[in-house]
């Protein structure tokens, strides 16, 4: 039996995925967490194959604290489940370590499938993402600042987008404030627009955001 843990903000969503599974013959809901803060916790008392996760899961900051629990917990494999937009999260997600990106508009029989092919080794990613990913690697480095963004700068462009200030943004990610600047200029530059507004505004109109 693959023992599964959810980490997610919403409870229509445990509600949900622990209805599916409640009688599977492969698959076994163990635990349901809606806070970061909780996962350490659950993953040292109970043993879990996979680990569902929001990115947006409260007090998940950044996509690095997916790294610290892959050395944490090695047995356990991470599996993405969320709303944010596939084309830019999944290849940053994948970077990190974790085995797979399944957006939350998915039917539970494919999150069940992925599950399975997880737990056996197999790195789950949309065909399309991974054809994009093979024809950024063809590209030369320009070509490349421009049409994929850091982990780091994903993470402060979505901050930026949500209004937050270069400060709040650097005590969320225990950064310096100067190092986010340096990452907005950054983001400015790669997305060839000179101001906060149109960055904004560049980065919905491509669903980075």
């Amino acid at each position: 039996m693959i023992t599964v843990c959810v980490a997610d903000n919403f409870p229509v969503v445990h509600f949900g995925v622990k209805s599916y599974f409640k009688e599977h013959s492969e698959i076994s809901i163990v635990a349901n967490i809606g806070n970061f803060s909780m996962l350490n916790e659950i993953l040292q008392i109970k043993e879990v194959d996979v680990l569902l996760l929001d990115l947006q899961l409260e007090g998940l900051t950044s996509i690095f604290e997916v790294k610290t629990l892959l050395k944490e917990f090695p047995k356990t494999k991470i599996v993405i489940y969320s709303n944010l937009t596939e084309q830019i999260y999944a290849p940053n997600a994948i970077k990190a370590g974790a085995s797979g990106f399944i957006h939350k508009t998915a039917k539970l029989a494919d999150v069940a499938e992925a599950i399975i092919k997880v737990q056996q080794g197999t790195i789950i990613m949309n065909e399309n993402i991974k054809k994009n990913l093979a024809l950024i690697a063809k590209q030369n480095k320009n070509e490349r600042l421009y049409r994929k963004l850091s982990n780091r700068e994903v993470e402060v462009l979505r901050y930026l987008s949500d209004g937050k200030k270069n400060h709040e943004i650097a005590e969320i990610l225990k950064l310096n404030e100067k190092t986010i600047s340096t990452y907005k200029l950054r983001l400015l530059t790669k997305l060839n627009v000179t101001n906060l507004v149109d960055l904004v505004n560049k980065a919905k109109t491509l669903e980075i955001v």
